[in-house]
């Protein structure tokens, strides 16, 4: 999936920044081919910052849950504003304080200056206005930041028939300026910033996903891949026996803090998009089992079982991350295949039949794909779109 020309993207990133929104662009950028730069003044490569979990509880106001550890991976004082080809806000509550930081501003001016595309998301924007950048512009943003947009000289743009956070799809572009209210637009921020840098989305064919799904699905192994397919032109429905299409399941972080297993907090919300009883092996080219908790709750569902080996004898594309595993071998599909997995899946891959590839984060086999876990997304996003004749090509 390499590039003609290659690319990188810096993300300027910080503590209690939104965990999706440094997340699903440093995996997704990577999968392509993109080199993607993580710094934040006053903290060295290998350092990490903290992330929060933006969502509606049903309260007011969104609720903000502690995220993931995000490891840096660059140095903000070696930053060249000429080595990249675009840049990155996350948001979330750093941005009070970087919109203050003339060092983050100084690199935010030259990327505008140098006509570069700047992605920001919810309270990013901020930034923006701090910068001066924002005179003439039409933008977007949360909306308890119209005021910051108009005062800084902006004009304010919102995207209508917004009734909860799963209406929210639109990236405003305004030059180089890219917006939008937040994560679940990441379909839509993802496919403009590719276009932004020059990208042409090659595919063979139209693409339908299925995302097998239940509560305490794990947050990286749905979305990254979720948002990324949408991004390439994929119609991507998520489903789950119990819950019908606009109903959620809530997400579970799985992150390492040091003991001997991951810890395991609540994440976003996802919202299931097709009712079970419509959901056809016919009318989808790939099935997709995140792992976290919910493959160990659906494979105590016949028909969840029944649907992976529909898949399988269709000659369907079938991609398991993590304890995804274990619902695939449940339903026969990993026998002599190759397969990637991470420790706690190995015993249940070798008794389904499948052959252990210990030294890969992710394989595939035929018309399987097998991944350790959410570290390995980039490859595996990459081996997927392969396999469903997508491409990314930048020039």
């Amino acid at each position: 999936m390499g590039s003609v020309v290659e690319k990188s993207a810096l993300i300027i990133c910080g503590d209690y920044m939104e965990d999706f929104e440094v997340m699903v662009p440093f995996q997704v950028l990577q999968a392509f081919g993109v080199r993607v730069d993580c710094v934040s003044p006053t903290k060295l490569p290998g350092q990490k910052c903290f992330t929060a979990i933006h969502v509606s509880l049903g309260f007011e106001h969104y609720s903000e849950l502690p995220g993931h550890s995000f490891t840096l991976n660059s140095n903000f004082n070696e930053v060249e504003v000429g080595c990249y080809d675009a840049l990155v806000i996350p948001g979330g509550r750093f941005t009070e304080l970087f919109s203050v930081d003339d060092r983050v501003l100084s690199i935010v001016k030259a990327f505008a200056e140098a006509g570069k595309p700047i992605v920001t998301t919810c309270h990013s924007q901020l930034i923006l206005a701090a910068a001066g950048l924002l005179k003439g512009k039409k933008c977007t943003a949360f909306a308890s930041m119209k005021p910051v947009i108009e005062l800084a000289g902006g004009f304010w743009w919102e995207q209508p028939g917004i009734t909860s956070p799963f209406d929210i799809t639109a990236c405003l572009k305004d030059g180089n300026i890219l917006s939008s209210i937040g994560w679940p637009a990441h379909a839509e921020i993802l496919k403009t910033l590719f276009e932004s840098m020059g990208a042409r989305i090659h595919t063979t064919k139209a693409n339908s996903v299925l995302f097998l799904c239940g509560d305490y699905v794990e947050d990286y192994e749905f979305n990254v891949p979720f948002r990324a397919l949408q991004a390439l032109g994929c119609k991507v429905d998520a489903v789950t026996p119990s819950k019908k299409k606009g109903e959620t399941c809530v997400t579970a972080i799985h992150d390492d803090e040091g003991a001997q297993a991951f810890s395991e907090k609540r994440g976003h919300n996802l919202v299931i998009t097709a009712n079970w009883s419509d959901v056809s092996v016919y009318d989808y080219d790939c099935l997709v089992v995140p792992g976290g908790r919910s493959p160990e709750l659906l494979v105590m569902n016949d028909k969840a079982v029944t649907l992976v080996k529909e898949f399988a004898e269709k000659n369907r594309v079938i991609a398991g991350v993590g304890q995804g595993q274990w619902l695939l071998a449940a339903a026969g599909v990993l026998k002599g295949k190759r397969c990637a997995c991470g420790d706690g899946m190995k015993v249940m891959v070798k008794m389904g039949g499948g052959e252990l590839e210990e030294s890969k984060g992710c394989v595939s086999d035929g018309k399987l794909v097998t991944a350790v876990g959410w570290p390995a997304l980039p490859s595996f996003i990459s081996h997927l779109s392969k396999l469903l004749g997508l491409s990314l090509s930048f020039e």
